[in-house]
């Protein structure tokens, strides 16, 4: 009986403030949206981190005039290096053909540029990409050395540029989950309010401040798990109308978001809407009961 009562209150409970339980439930399902694609970019830039640092090469650009014995000196100070995993030298020809290739939507740039004027190089493959800084500070004063050109130097400013989003992203999401614990508290005590004849007879007759509170923690589970149930439904709206849609095209320089992505996301929505609301409530209550 006592489970039947506490459920069959939790449905009064909602309805009885329904405009307050969809305020709350709304202004949840936005902070929860936004913690959820917080997440979710996380776990995006983290992907794209490793998988751009496996692609990254340091290119090593000899002067023109250099020869052949410091070149080889320099090659085989490379091979040797632990830092480098792998070492592939480009000659002219080869340079001019990748330039040909690279710049073939532009045949002018092309027709101007000859072979010879084009540097040999060393292109590397390391270890650990992120010690780039070691590799450039070990070989720029070597005599062969014209200019060492690193990949992850650009892909620290577009990381930087994602790691600010995400910030943003998390920040706005704190505010919101902010405002719908204000809110909570506030319709908790609204509903307390309404049935404080209630509360004092149960209080009279001996009943536990847990039989009192169960009704009112379990409207704002409800409402928190209603709402991560919302926020659930607006990633999956993201994903099928943004990234798979106007966004498919950046498919190349963004990974994919699975599915998988979006559901391992909801159990973090759902525990966090549900566990914070039900400690709001709990809180504002021994508050609200104790006075």
């Amino acid at each position: 009986m006592r489970v039947k009562y506490v459920l069959s209150e939790v449905l009064v409970g909602l309805w009885r403030n329904v405009t307050m339980t969809i305020a709350m439930i709304i202004t949840m399902a936005v902070s929860l949206t936004m913690l959820g694609a917080s997440g979710l970019m996380y776990r995006q830039v983290s992907d794209m981190k490793e998988l751009y640092y496996e692609n990254i090469e340091v290119s090593i650009f000899l002067k023109t005039d250099v020869p052949a014995e410091q070149r080889d000196a320099l090659r085989a100070k490379l091979d040797g290096d632990p830092l480098v995993e792998e070492v592939v030298y480009v000659n002219k020809d080869e340079a001019y053909q990748r330039f040909q290739q690279m710049f073939r939507d532009a045949p002018d740039l092309v027709g101007a540029v000859q072979a010879d004027v084009l540097p040999e190089s060393f292109r590397l493959k390391l270890t650990n990409p992120q010690e780039y800084r070691s590799i450039y500070e070990q070989y720029k004063d070597d005599a062969a050395v014209d200019e060492i050109v690193d990949q992850s130097a650009l892909l620290d400013k577009i990381f930087n540029i994602l790691t600010a989003i995400q910030n943003i992203a998390l920040a706005a999401a704190a505010v919101m989950a902010i405002a719908a614990l204000l809110l909570v508290a506030n319709t908790i005590q609204v509903a307390a309010y309404s049935k404080r004849r209630e509360v004092a007879v149960m209080k009279l007759v001996g009943a536990s401040n847990w039989f009192i509170q169960a009704p009112f923690v379990l409207e704002a589970v409800v409402a928190g798990l209603i709402g991560s149930l919302l926020g659930l439904l607006a990633l999956i709206g993201a994903k099928q109308f943004l990234f798979d849609g106007s966004l498919q095209s950046l498919q190349g320089l963004l990974s994919p978001i699975s599915w998988g992505d979006i559901l391992i996301m909801f159990p973090l929505m759902a525990g966090v809407g549900g566990f914070v609301s039900a400690i709001t409530a709990w809180v504002t209550l021994r508050f609200y009961l104790r006075g």
